[in-house]
């Protein structure tokens, strides 16, 4: 009776990783994005971001404690992670009261409705933009031209974003050549000199952040690689079959928000699927839907959309993609 056996449930192995880890290592790879948002869009970028994560971290604090009466997580990071990301994805002069209803939004819709972290279906932050961009479409699309700290918060000199410049001018019958030369060059599209969402703009600064998440393991290679591969394979072929009506897959991937997105939010471990093939299939969906919405589409931009909606289909992904059991027998034909 000395060899008596221990049975508990599992997990049975434990890893060193924690949720704090995980999402304080998410915040620090978004610091090189926030500091060239400061750099290009000065105080506005420093109180849209402030807002939005005091916002956040408010009101996740007072669900749990108020209403789910809940033990506190607020400190666990992921509601600061979400309002980093918020943050990112908004225009550098939105009044400060759209920035706490889309953190309202974020919090207490998208992720605490359905439990709170680890429960909720579709990506917080995307959710809480895509609802100011339906609720105030005027504020959401007036973009702030990046001059550092002459860039007023209230009263900013507004320009359109490279992708809004190329879908006006080829809707008013403009050829691609001359819309090319009213955008930004490649290079300061690289360093984020161009008008857009704050975390959006730095392609530099964005994959910089990349770098120390695949270095950490907090992500995989999979869905970074399939959303911008799928992206720029799909605008590669357009681009060869009509080039004065498509612009190139390298402009595709460095306007807008195809990295932060591909980086950041695509890669959220509740909303996205849990094994490489499913990862990659995912990834290629968001790629290929954005193209569709920006060619296609009645917006400029279309990555938030296309996570949301590939969100939805992440459930359907992990049940029915699943690598081979262990001891599987391999039928042969």
């Amino acid at each position: 009776m000395g060899n008596q056996l221990n049975i508990s449930p599992s997990p049975h192995i434990h890893g060193k990783e924690t949720t704090e880890k995980l999402m304080y290592g998410v915040v620090l790879a978004l610091m090189p994005a926030f500091f060239a948002s400061v750099y290009f869009f000065g105080t506005g970028a420093i109180i849209v971001t402030a807002t939005a994560v005091v916002s956040c971290m408010t009101f996740e604090y007072l669900i749990q404690r108020y209403i789910l009466r809940k033990p506190i997580s607020v400190t666990d990071g992921s509601a600061l992670v979400t309002g980093l990301l918020l943050a990112l994805n908004l225009p550098s002069n939105i009044p400060v009261l759209m920035i706490v209803i889309g953190s309202l939004v974020a919090i207490g819709v998208a992720k605490m409705t359905f439990g709170g972290l680890g429960n909720n279906p579709f990506n917080p932050a995307l959710v809480g933009r895509v609802f100011m961009l339906i609720s105030f479409p005027v504020q959401m699309t007036t973009w702030p031209v990046a001059s550092g700290f002459k860039t007023g918060y209230t009263d900013a000199v507004t320009g359109a974003t490279p992708l809004a410049i190329i879908k006006e001018g080829l809707k008013n019958g403009e050829s691609l050549s001359q819309l090319m030369e009213k955008i930004p060059t490649t290079f300061s599209m690289i360093i984020g000199n161009m008008g857009g969402s704050i975390g959006e703009v730095s392609a530099l600064a964005l994959l910089i952040g990349l770098i120390y998440l695949l270095y950490k393991k907090i992500i995989t290679w999979h869905i970074p690689v399939s959303v911008i591969g799928s992206l720029g394979a799909f605008t590669a072929v357009m681009w060869i079959i009509n080039p004065d009506s498509y612009a190139s897959p390298v402009f595709h991937i460095l306007a807008g928000g195809v990295l932060l997105g591909a980086i950041f939010m695509a890669t959220d471990y509740v909303t996205s699927p849990m094994n490489p093939k499913a990862m990659i299939i995912y990834g290629c969906g968001i790629g290929i839907l954005t193209a569709i919405i920006r060619i296609w589409g009645a917006y400029p931009e279309g990555v938030s959309f296309a996570i949301l909606i590939m969100n939805a289909f992440v459930p359907l992904m992990n049940t029915y993609i699943k690598p081979k059991r262990f001891g599987e027998e391999v039928k042969h034909g």
